[in-house]
């Protein structure tokens, strides 16, 4: 079902123009799926800078995923710190890697790729039955290195799907997901997402809007800040 009628030529109409204004995105980094688990829990709640600083620091610390879980959790957090919420993100990286090692019948190889056999739904259900792991992050990992047809949704995706009229205003974040997942053709999940992504970092930002020239006309900003007379704080 469609909530809001949108129909597929405006979600590709919506993928033409921000191709045409950011570029055909990059592909998604070669990791495996536990690095990616791993970078995902790292990344809640911070930048990609302190992120990847933060992951780096694993990667130089510790030879193998088995040390990372194996580490006593007081220098797991120093390790990650940087990233912020350290103590809650050392604790789920630790209870992360110990439900992969056990569901490879505890050999210590940390693979996730049996996900690549089960179909979206059941790959999410795994993924988020691991404390700490919610939609958004289950879906980076299906989508990212999976190529699965699933449309992560952060605060800029979210954002501009409700500024664009694809959900409703006020609509929860995972609702958003519901509904993107839904009128989004699969073939553009993943480059969608990372367009929106560079559409709510360079142009049309929370507070403070930052270009209104290349702002799109069905964008609510654009109707009601820069044709209308709202502020720009008045818009969601």
């Amino acid at each position: 079902m469609n909530p809001k009628n949108i129909e597929e030529k405006e979600i590709n109409d919506i993928h033409s123009k921000l191709l045409d204004r950011y570029g055909q995105p990059e592909e998604p980094k070669d990791l495996t799926g536990a690095e990616y688990l791993v970078e995902t829990i790292l990344s809640q709640n911070t930048n990609d800078k302190n992120r990847d600083k933060a992951f780096n620091n694993l990667q130089e610390k510790y030879d193998n995923w088995e040390e990372v879980e194996d580490s006593p959790v007081e220098e797991l957090t120093d390790t990650v710190r940087v990233a912020g919420l350290g103590p809650t993100k050392a604790e789920r990286i630790q209870k992360a890697l110990k439900i992969i090692r056990e569901s490879e019948k505890g050999d210590k190889t940390y693979s996730i790729e049996f996900l690549e056999k089960m179909d979206v739904e059941e790959g999410k259900k795994w993924l988020t039955d691991i404390p700490g792991i919610g939609p958004k992050t289950a879906a980076v990992i299906l989508c990212f290195h999976f190529q699965k047809p699933v449309i992560p949704v952060d605060t800029h995706v979210h954002r501009i799907a409700q500024r664009f009229g694809l959900v409703p205003e006020n609509c929860s974040r995972n609702r958003t997901h519901e509904i993107l997942e839904t009128i989004v053709p699969d073939q553009i999940k993943y480059s969608l997402h990372i367009l929106l992504i560079k559409h709510g970092r360079k142009t049309c930002k929370s507070r403070h809007h930052l270009d209104n020239q290349n702002c799109f006309e069905r964008c609510r900003h654009y109707q009601e800040v820069v044709k209308g007379d709202k502020k720009p704080n008045e818009v969601v």
